[in-house]
């Protein structure tokens, strides 16, 4: 998860600042007032430079420098506040275009973030064209143990423990086989969404406490799409789970864009990453 917390400079302290959901071109009132935001309350906007940013009202108490360290640390407000953000987000991708902003983007008032349109309008314009007419759409793949058959050996003058031994280390060997060619059927899969796919990304793959899956994820894959090319794109991961069984092929989506979002550098102060 990463975030960006601003310094306030001198002048009255703010008692709530602007938790940052995303940046688009446009948005209907009316479609806002369905969409909760960090507190259950409807988000807002903020508008500049032909940009409008969409914002939860975040009290300074919680969302501001120290208490978001410390929050950020609790697991349980950690994953309320991811579910709020991406709500927010997913709701906006539904409707357009959307820039979304990395987790617990926060700033200390509605200027800062009007200052933000500002400085970064080029580059907020340009991902929302490059972003139009398409969708993130994630490919995940899980290892597939392959099953060897165990032969009887015969106990030979080695014994009962020779045999176990070797029995053993042909399903090591095995396994080590298996691991070897699903990351290799990953690479290939990776590389053919790839060639179809405006933009692709190979992130981390998932721990499996995380997963849920009961084998190792191998390809933890995202992959910018024009809509109009989606079925093919489907079709193709389809054909290439027949092609590769030693790895099981999930299709995810679509998603916001968060895997093609430019990274930023950092500024003065950050909580874990910026925006």
């Amino acid at each position: 998860m990463s975030s960006t917390v601003e310094v306030a400079s001198a002048g009255p302290v703010p008692v709530a600042g602007a938790w940052l959901h995303g940046v688009v071109r446009d948005v209907d009132p009316a479609a806002l007032a369905a969409i909760a935001g960090m507190d259950g309350a409807p988000v807002r906007v903020v508008s500049a430079s032909g940009l409008v940013a969409v914002v939860s009202t975040a009290p300074l108490d919680e969302y501001g420098e120290q208490p978001l360290r410390r929050n950020l640390e609790d697991l349980a407000w950690l994953e309320r506040a991811a579910r709020a953000h991406h709500g927010v987000v997913e709701a906006l991708a539904r409707r357009g275009p959307v820039v979304p902003a990395r987790l617990a983007t926060v700033h200390t008032d509605d200027d800062r973030v009007a200052r933000s349109l500002a400085e970064r309008q080029a580059e907020l314009e340009a991902t929302l064209d490059r972003l139009t007419g398409r969708g993130e759409w994630g490919v995940k793949g899980y290892l597939v143990p392959g099953v060897a058959p165990v032969s009887a050996e015969p106990v030979g003058a080695g014994g009962v423990g020779t045999a176990y031994l070797r029995r053993r280390r042909a399903q090591l060997t095995a396994r080590e086989e298996g691991q070897q060619a699903a990351s290799a059927a990953a690479d290939t899969v990776h590389a053919a969404l790839c060639e179809l796919a405006v933009a692709g990304r190979r992130h981390a793959p998932q721990d499996q406490r995380l997963s849920g899956a009961s084998t190792p994820m191998v390809l933890n894959g995202a992959y910018l799409m024009d809509l109009a090319a989606l079925p093919g794109f489907t079709d193709l991961v389809g054909a290439l789970g027949s092609r590769h069984p030693e790895i099981r092929l999930e299709l995810t989506g679509p998603w916001p864009a968060y895997s093609f979002v430019a990274e930023r550098p950092e500024p003065a102060l950050t909580v874990r990453e910026p925006w």
